[in-house]
């Protein structure tokens, strides 16, 4: 990912306010690039949703504009941002809304003018990519939270977006589940397209995401990358949020100021160095000793 290349969607959103009064959303500048998974953190209320939903121009800035693959998104050209920046909603039941899932893929080919062979054809692979091909003929109903996950997400990947957006696509989920839907996640960044999520699990984040974004009260107050992010006290604690535990862990052992892991994977290593630094140095200051 480079920001050097033009920004696959860019946001800019001056206001957004909701029919009751609520300020979603204020002074928002936020691009999506190539090549690239951000996560969006930070406490309930902040606008994490709003923000999304205006990627895709689900939701309109009152003032501001949303520019996708270089287009100006406007109230008579809505499509092109859904095709190009597919939604995959926190809840997946407003989403399925066929008899059978494979039917369920099929529907956003079908609103495009795409029908017969060669659409189920796409259907099909939509649904291999996010391993979920044994589901086809299931009822969406009566599947599983995961599951409702993954087939959502081929319902937009059949499309061939070139970003993807997952609403808290965790929330509610198992350790077994999120591993599942956090492998395909991880698998459709690997097919090029970049990823856009938000999530309250700051362990997520620190896994998955190129780039962090924090949000409070309406607005990105900040962002960079998850070891800049994970680190910046006064950044988190605007946002009312604790750093993720590999964090915490790492500066109890005094290893904040080194390598600064930021995941379970690099705090292991990073203990493991720590201790074998120590040891040498134990090792050279006896030999030493026994050398006077």
């Amino acid at each position: 990912m480079s920001q050097t290349d033009s920004p696959l969607v860019d946001l800019r959103c001056n206001a957004h306010t909701y029919p009751d009064g609520t300020v979603g959303m204020h002074d928002v500048d936020f691009s999506v690039y190539p090549d690239e998974v951000v996560a969006l953190v930070g406490g309930n209320g902040a606008g994490k949703s709003t923000l999304l939903e205006h990627l895709n121009a689900t939701l309109m800035p009152d003032e501001g504009e949303l520019v996708v693959d270089g287009i100006a998104v406007t109230e008579d050209n809505k499509p092109h941002a859904r095709k190009e920046v597919g939604f995959v909603f926190q809840d997946a039941d407003t989403q399925l809304v066929a008899p059978t899932v494979l039917d369920d893929v099929l529907f956003g080919l079908q609103n495009y003018g795409m029908a017969g062979e060669e659409a189920e054809h796409r259907a099909r692979e939509a649904l291999a990519t996010v391993d979920a091909a044994h589901l086809e003929d299931r009822v969406p109903h009566y599947l599983s939270g995961g599951e409702k996950r993954l087939v959502g997400l081929a319902g937009v990947l059949v499309l061939e977006p070139s970003v993807v957006v997952l609403d808290e696509p965790l929330a509610g989920l198992d350790p077994e589940r999120s591993q599942l839907v956090a492998q395909r996640i991880r698998q459709v960044h690997k097919e090029g397209i970049s990823v856009v999520l938000s999530t309250h699990d700051l362990e997520f984040a620190a896994e998955i995401a190129d780039r962090v974004c924090v949000m409070a009260d309406g607005n990105v107050v900040g962002g960079g990358t998850p070891r800049e992010v994970f680190y910046d006290d006064d950044l988190l604690d605007r946002a009312n949020l604790r750093p993720p535990a590999a964090v915490r862990i790492a500066r109890d052992a005094g290893l904040e100021g080194s390598t600064r892991p930021v995941t379970e994977a690099e705090l292991v290593e990073a203990l493991s160095d720590h201790e074998t630094l120590s040891e040498t140095i134990r090792t050279e200051s006896l030999d030493g000793r026994s050398g006077d």
